[in-house]
């Protein structure tokens, strides 16, 4: 069961020198598009919204029992989305009660092949990094009780020929028993957002501005950061 909750954790979204990559494990949520007095618009699929540019291409993916939530990239997008794009934000959550499996294995997805994949895809480096929850589950020798929760958002680059190509945006939280388990989606596991661009004066201000819009449930990033009420550790 522990490959199975990596490999669906995995398949959720990467931020590579490619871009941002997610595989719907099956039918789809229908996507709702809500315009608003802004230059942007809010796409929602199922308990999962997002406000993109206005023209942006957006689908849903999932749920197939297992996860669900939408990518949505400058360049069309057709439904399922199976390749990688180079500019856009996958964002999507982990149905922990289908699975059926430990919070414990949620927390090692999420500090594991998922950080792993975003920060260490040759030509890229992370930036930056900030922990806002990090509580090893007991049985891999954490506290006694350990809620067995990670909360955490950073930025990075992929450089091509020595040139920053794209620049990229992360949010993970695998809330286990935390206090991050009482925001966003009643019986979620895992939470991926991934938000990628290429370099430019404004790339930093629309990659902030994708993640900290992101809906999980009525919750947003910052929910989350503020349900674990720890002052962030950076890295």
């Amino acid at each position: 069961m522990r490959k199975v909750i990596v490999g669906i954790a995995v398949s959720l979204a990467a931020a590579s020198c490619s871009g941002v990559g997610a595989h719907p494990l099956g039918a789809a949520p229908q996507i709702e598009f809500h315009p608003t007095s802004s230059p942007y618009v809010r796409v929602t699929a199922g308990s999962v919204s997002g406000l993109v540019p206005n023209g942006w291409s957006a689908v849903a993916v999932g749920p197939a029992g297992y996860h669900e939530g939408f990518v949505a990239s400058p360049h069309p997008l057709g439904a399922p989305v199976a390749r990688t794009i180079s500019q856009g934000i996958s964002a999507t959550w982990v149905d922990a009660t289908q699975i059926g499996v430990s919070s414990d294995l949620y927390y090692l997805a999420a500090t594991g092949p998922l950080l792993s994949r975003l920060q260490d895809a040759p030509g890229c480096r992370a930036s930056s990094q900030r922990i806002f929850a990090d509580h090893v589950p007991t049985y891999l020798d954490g506290n006694h009780p350990s809620a067995g929760d990670f909360v955490a958002e950073g930025q990075g680059v992929c450089r091509s020929d020595g040139r920053t190509t794209t620049r990229w945006s992360y949010f993970i939280a695998a809330p286990g028993f935390g206090p991050a388990g009482r925001v966003g989606i009643a019986g979620s596991g895992l939470y991926v957002v991934v938000a990628v661009t290429r370099d430019s004066p404004r790339a930093r201000s629309l990659l902030h501005g994708l993640l900290n819009h992101v809906r999980f449930g009525a919750a947003d990033i910052g929910d989350f950061e503020r349900a674990v009420d720890t002052p962030p550790a950076s890295v």
